[in-house]
């Protein structure tokens, strides 16, 4: 029987709070398993990549749980350390992706500075990409440094996405993010904004404070949660535990899934871009052009036959006949 996925959203009755936890169980170890060469991926993640990637899919599907947006959230962290990028994508339905860029050697126990930020140039990104863009029309992107305003190297990542969220929303949010091999889990509190709450000039230290109390008590008890309970625990429980004096508001459970985006006509689309010339030229050297998708393993095979297909003009071409394994 499948490992049940969820994600559960829920207020804070009468508080100006609301929170989102999210397990990861089949999809996160059907996502590591494509990785798998004995399964036709392109070889296993290191451990601390692995826990990274793990806690950008949970923070992806949290932050795409949290907005309205018909589109694409994508999680990217750009480094200067042994992974050049790890990239975390999802939906609107809360299907989600990951994948890595790995240039060096990457220790046992690494952590974010290790894996990206060595220098101190590794950034965080986080684009919406709109999915029916008007013409003209750019995906929005935050852009962040992996330090905090003091420059001190930030060493997790929900350390990062509570410097992003304050920043691009205005809004405190407190984030714990884990990940293993059989789980990856988060949990976002988020105080919510307050109608008239811009109006700076029409309210006192007295409100200010008011508007905080609540989620400073909340975010406090939520700082409480040890990586292992969020790995291990159920959500009942989890939330019992954490939040045993409040009366929670939840909604009805979603369920996130790994799901790739990848095509056979993607990757005709990204063929043509490189010309005939150069397909060609692989053609030659390799007797076929073999495209792996990174994100899920997925090969796309083309022959002679396809390559002549993809470069013929459509009203004259036949079926095509590429193969995805």
């Amino acid at each position: 029987m499948p490992v049940m996925d969820e994600l559960h959203r829920f207020l804070f009755e009468g508080q100006p709070v609301r929170g989102m936890l999210v397990r990861l169980q089949g999809s996160w170890q059907e996502l590591l398993a494509r990785r798998d060469p004995a399964h036709g991926g392109s070889g296993v993640y290191p451990e601390p990549l692995r826990a990274l990637l793990g806690e950008m899919a949970a923070a992806s599907v949290l932050m795409q749980s949290n907005i309205k947006f018909n589109g694409a959230l994508i999680l990217q962290m750009h480094g200067d350390g042994p992974v050049r990028l790890a990239v975390a994508e999802a939906h609107p339905d809360l299907s989600f992706r990951a994948t890595a860029t790995v240039v060096g050697e990457i220790p046992p126990d690494a952590r974010l500075e290790a894996l990206l930020n060595v220098h101190g140039k590794g950034r965080c990104a986080i684009t919406l990409d709109p999915r029916d863009r008007m013409p003209g029309q750019q995906p929005y992107q935050g852009v962040v440094p992996l330090h905090g305003d003091r420059r001190e190297p930030l060493q997790e990542l929900s350390q990062v996405l509570e410097h992003y969220m304050l920043q691009s929303e205005q809004l405190d949010t407190r984030l714990v993010l884990a990940a293993n091999d059989q789980v990856a889990a988060g949990l976002l509190i988020q105080r919510l904004p307050i109608e008239g709450e811009g109006n700076l000039a029409g309210r006192s230290d007295e409100d200010e404070i008011g508007l905080n109390e609540s989620f400073n008590r909340i975010a406090h008890l939520a700082a409480t949660l040890t990586r292992g309970e969020l790995l291990t625990l159920d959500v009942p429980t989890l939330l019992r535990r954490l939040f045993w004096e409040e009366t929670l508001r939840v909604e009805p459970v979603r369920e996130p899934r790994f799901a790739c985006t990848c095509s056979a006509e993607r990757v005709r689309g990204m063929l043509r871009g490189l010309g005939r010339e150069e397909v060609e030229s692989i053609l030659a050297e390799q007797g076929k052009v073999d495209i792996g998708c990174e994100f899920c393993g997925r090969r796309y095979l083309f022959d002679t036959v396809d390559v002549g297909e993809l470069f013929t003009p459509a009203i004259d071409q036949p079926p095509g006949s590429s193969r995805v394994n």
